[in-house]
């Protein structure tokens, strides 16, 4: 019996058995030569979860989401980028329910088991006319993972996926995963786009649960910009094709699939940061020792999300104390004179005093793709991790002509 999780080479949404996936280019956008229309499907019956933006402003897919998993089960997504059709009123919510019911129409399965996304400009409806004909026209297979990954694209440079899979008492499970974003995050209950499949016979309740968990430390502790969206979801699909039990809480392979899971989000939030608009550095911030580990995530998220930590790491400055004032800014209970302060493997402050520190290594541990910081609080248990980015001159020019 083993449950190591295995990262699959070249995994991705539909590499999970009875998934398949497949895009076109729609022209949703005009003027745009890409893929912008996509579907993923399984060909059972699955139970579902999803988590949604928190952000008051909740774009039409997200309302139709919202109803159509009030039951716990799903079968098919079909999502599209270049237009969000967000505060679009009644008409927008027609044209998310029309792409569900043709999607549906498409797969011979009912249009309340169809989720829909979208992402893109806010304010624009979706061009029916030419989604209508595209729909009939995606292609399914086993391989189409990469082509709906690089469909929901909007301002990523790369697309974003991964697949793990790990043994237990003889069975087989395997978890995939698909996402995007590069701007507007700052999550709350949900990130961007995200869809996870799984093969893994897992009932509604401890699916859900899961997915909380797994949200939890991974898209929940990421931001770029400080801007939650209006189109943020994260969903997941399980067909159960792995047969055997249901997965529940006293499951032999709950802890591990509550691993994996974790594992793929994680891996995929991180990758949004990576490849956030115009970043050049991924910034990762481990705090440890805070009172609690509430406490613990509001520091990590508040140095993550501070603007003038994160323009100290873009220009490779050594202005250490913006990180000490983010920390006293972000609501954590926090005491100078227990806190230490580690850039890389350097400590640069600890007990309310900044050290003698050896500059060169210091520059070297900022001048990577990938910047490490830790914060040692020393009021109690409490520890969190949370990602953010550099910000360059490029996402100012990304998004001061975002819709030109």
């Amino acid at each position: 019996m083993s449950s190591e999780i295995v990262v699959i080479p070249q995994g991705g949404v539909a590499s999970v058995r009875g998934f398949l996936a497949g895009a076109v280019r729609a022209g949703i956008k005009e003027g745009v030569d890409r893929l912008d229309l996509g579907i993923l499907y399984s060909q059972q019956p699955c139970a579902a979860a999803g988590v949604f933006t928190s952000n008051r402003v909740k774009a039409a897919p997200i309302l139709l989401c919202q109803k159509h998993l009030a039951d716990g089960r799903a079968q098919a997504i079909v999502a599209n980028s270049g237009c969000a059709n967000a505060c679009t009123g009644e008409d927008g919510l027609r044209q998310a329910y029309e792409m569900a019911e043709l999607t549906a129409a498409k797969l011979a399965i009912q249009p309340e088991d169809v989720l829909v996304a979208s992402t893109g400009v806010i304010g624009s409806f979706l061009p029916m006319d030419r989604v209508r004909s595209a729909i009939g026209e995606i292609v399914l297979s086993s391989k189409g993972g990469d082509d709906l990954a690089r469909a929901i694209m909007t301002t990523d440079t790369v697309p974003k996926q991964i697949a793990v899979r790990f043994d237990c008492q003889g069975s087989r499970y395997t978890v995939g995963g698909v996402a995007k974003g590069a701007g507007m995050i700052h999550p709350h209950l949900a990130t961007m786009l995200c869809f996870l499949t799984t093969d893994a016979p897992a009932g509604q309740g401890f699916l859900d649960a899961a997915l909380r968990r797994a949200v939890d430390v991974s898209f929940n502790m990421i931001t770029i910009d400080g801007d939650s969206s209006t189109n943020d979801m994260v969903v997941v699909l399980a067909n159960g094709l792995a047969a055997g039990e249901p997965l529940d809480a006293q499951h032999p392979a709950a802890e591990a699939f509550c691993d994996a899971l974790a594992q793929v989000c994680t891996y995929l939030a991180k990758a949004i940061c990576r490849d956030a608009e115009g970043a050049t550095k991924l910034i990762e911030v481990r705090v440890e020792g805070a009172a609690s580990d509430a406490d613990a995530r509001l520091a990590a998220r508040g140095v993550a999300g501070s603007l003038l930590v994160k323009t100290a790491v873009y220009g490779e400055d050594l202005n250490w104390g913006r990180i000490l004032a983010a920390l006293g800014g972000s609501g954590a209970d926090m005491s100078e004179d227990k806190t230490t302060l580690y850039l890389g493997g350097v400590c640069l402050y600890r007990s309310g005093r900044p050290l003698d520190y050896d500059e060169r290594a210091a520059r070297a541990a900022l001048a990577g793709a990938e910047v490490e910081l830790r914060l040692e609080l020393g009021l109690g248990e409490g520890v969190a991790t949370a990602w953010g980015c550099d910000i360059t001159e490029e996402y100012v020019r990304l998004n001061s002509a975002y819709t030109t």
